[in-house]
């Protein structure tokens, strides 16, 4: 299942390192992060409850940027 959804992030680095953090994040098949429309597009692993996910996708993604926001 894929799904996207609307983000805010300050800098493209800031972007690519989000997008890293949210691949390694377990449930998380793929993902990419744009910076220019500030959008996050996430395919989940099979089986896997994409509410559930982007609550850890979220928190590793405040590691990175501890002020970006993932509108679930």
């Amino acid at each position: 299942m894929k799904k996207t959804y609307k983000i805010e992030v300050d800098c493209a680095n800031c972007a690519n390192q989000m997008e890293d953090a949210a691949r390694k994040t377990a449930g998380v098949h793929t993902a990419t992060v744009n910076f220019m429309t500030q959008k996050m597009i996430v395919e989940f692993a099979e089986g896997q409850e994409p509410t559930t996910v982007m609550q850890d996708v979220l928190a590793a993604c405040k590691k990175v940027e501890p002020d970006c926001e993932i509108f679930l």
